[in-house]
């Protein structure tokens, strides 16, 4: 009897052991509870003071996984059972301070209010995407003397997560998801972060963000190609040939044009994360007909055609004319030739045309056209336009048909080539983006799929979401509000990139992600502040102008360097 129960219960331990995951995938798909509290946690060092408690609690709130487990550490019995923080956290600076709130203290001897106070950078939504929020932050922790113990812990816990930035970068990882944009056939990065670790689980947990869609900041830009009913079969894993496999199910009927934008979206997805070959299943056959397992280098050249060629140079204006940015040599036509007095101007993507913003009569007035020849009048003018900015050709287009400028730093315009052949003015819906200031300056992505904007000297970066029968700049979001007040330009150096300069002494050039975690200074030897303009493109050198003429760099350390055609008063600008 003893031997049959001993061997009854080892079998149920065994069958029990053969149903824990080896690892945990940290994200909680909506609508399912949170899995149970582990086990065991690192308790708080014993003897802490309030203070220490609570700013431990903060750095524990980092630990992902466990229900959170390194964190509840620290809450008394009832908040560590009752705790339900939400999906998103709140990430602020690394340097905060925790005192004792001398205002609403307790007559309890065992009972403190400690009031954690640092600085906001934004907040990291459930989707793993992050919104920049530049605001004071104050937490306050009412932390109680536990009576069978002695120790110190928290009795009410945050409803979101509180993390500082050091030790968010350590516990996730950034990742650029791809979604598709059919308007300009090319894919758009949509930067997520997931948990870091384990590293074997980072594309099951990049999977579960791409089934999830866009970001609520990119929503309406983009194409959900893996929307219901398509769904991943079983877990992403890792075969014995080291492929990463993705089992879909749900495509039946899918295109064999869908399937393979279906297989880009993923690989491109995939590729910072896996160096491994990705197998593509849909229903157990392969995604792709006698297609089943990919790489990067595999995918044709979607972003192509929202990139600028590497035979277009670039182009800069200088007293009044358009000139190359590779030679120096006026540009062919009257706007090369001194026909217009150029303000400012813009060359198409695909290089075939050309926008110029000409002084006339005291106002601004927009010409478009071909590159190289007479530029007909538009019908847009007004007391200031900004530098036009195009979008990208449509696929299979010949030419970029679209471009935009803000009239009076106030009213966003756009230009699209009629079927007569002249340009018509139409609206754009920017009140969201004139709601934050006057617009002084405004760029397309070359996507298409957003635009950053300079707002009362502020960086903006917005999505561009179009319909039927309208165009809106949506969504926008103030990047590094707190340190970056007095910008002057910016640009596009990758579809997830930009560059901004300013008219600091301090950092006169700087980099960011679109979505405005961090931001990094370009060295400022040599340049002479202020930086009155930017361009970037990808794979291209960074060229700035300041009150002496043109700099090149390539890396944020660099020293910047004279341009071969440098010239007092040039504004340079790569083609979009």
């Amino acid at each position: 009897m003893k031997r049959a129960a001993l061997a009854l219960l080892c079998f149920v331990l065994l069958a029990g052991c053969a149903n824990i995951p080896q690892e945990s995938q940290p994200m909680v798909v909506p609508g399912e509870k949170p899995p149970p509290a582990a086990a065991s946690a690192p308790n708080p060092s014993e003897g802490i003071d309030s203070l220490t408690l609570a700013r431990q609690f903060v750095r524990a709130s980092a630990v992902p996984g466990s229900n959170n487990a390194a964190a509840r550490a620290y809450l008394d019995d009832q908040a560590r059972a009752n705790w339900k923080p939400a999906r998103g956290l709140t990430i602020i600076d690394d340097i905060f301070n925790t005192t004792y709130d001398t205002e609403n203290r307790s007559p309890d001897p065992n009972v403190q209010t400690v009031n954690v106070h640092g600085f906001a950078l934004g907040v990291l939504n459930g989707d793993g995407s992050f919104v920049p929020n530049q605001a004071p932050f104050k937490l306050q922790l009412e932390v109680r003397k536990q009576q069978a113990t002695g120790q110190w812990r928290i009795a009410n816990p945050p409803p979101n997560l509180v993390v500082t930035n050091a030790d968010f970068s350590i516990n996730y990882f950034r990742v650029p998801v791809s979604f598709y944009s059919p308007d300009a056939g090319t894919f758009v990065p949509d930067l997520r972060y997931v948990v870091a670790k384990p590293q074997s689980g980072l594309a099951g947990r990049v999977m579960d963000l791409l089934m999830l869609g866009p970001s609520e900041g990119l929503a309406g830009s983009v194409k959900n190609l893996l929307a219901d009913p398509i769904t991943i079969e079983n877990n992403v894993k890792t075969a014995d040939d080291g492929s990463v496999v993705v089992p879909l199910t749900g495509l039946t009927g899918a295109t064999p044009e869908t399937r393979n934008l279906i297989a880009a979206q993923i690989v491109l997805s995939l590729q910072t994360v896996t160096s491994t070959r990705i197998r593509l299943l849909a229903d157990g056959a392969p995604l792709v007909p006698g297609h089943e397992y990919w790489r990067a280098s595999e995918l044709p050249a979607y972003g192509a055609a929202s990139s600028p060629s590497s035979d277009l140079l670039g182009l800069m204006t200088a007293g009044g004319r358009a000139r190359s940015l590779g030679t120096g040599a006026p540009v062919e036509g009257p706007a090369g030739s001194g026909g217009y007095d150029v303000a400012g101007a813009a060359q198409s993507i695909d290089g075939k045309r050309l926008a110029v913003v000409e002084r006339a009569g005291g106002r601004m007035r927009l010409r478009v056209g071909d590159y190289g020849r007479d530029l007909p009048q538009t019908e847009l003018f007004g007391g200031s336009l900004t530098r036009p900015t195009w979008r990208p050709a449509a696929p299979g287009g010949d030419a970029s048909g679209e471009v935009w400028t803000v009239v009076d730093h106030t009213t966003v315009a756009r230009l699209v080539l009629a079927p007569g052949g002249h340009w018509a003015q139409q609206g754009v819906n920017a009140n969201e983006v004139t709601a934050l200031g006057q617009i002084t300056e405004l760029r397309l992505s070359r996507d298409g799929a957003r635009a950053a904007a300079v707002v009362g000297g502020k960086l903006v970066v917005a999505s561009v979401v179009r319909t039927a029968d309208s165009v809106t700049l949506r969504a926008p979001r103030l990047l590094q509000n707190r340190d970056l007040t007095n910008v002057v330009d910016v640009d596009w150096a990758t579809p997830d990139t930009l560059v901004a300069a300013t008219s600091s002494t301090s950092q006169p050039v700087v980099k960011l992600p679109i979505d405005g975690l961090r931001m990094d200074a370009f060295n400022s030897s040599n340049l002479t502040p202020p930086v009155l303009s930017v361009t970037a493109a990808p794979n291209r050198p960074i060229v700035v102008a300041d009150s002496g003429g043109l700099w090149v760099a390539s890396e944020l350390g660099e020293v910047w360097r004279p341009h071969a055609h440098t010239t007092p008063g040039a504004d340079p600008f790569y083609p979009g």
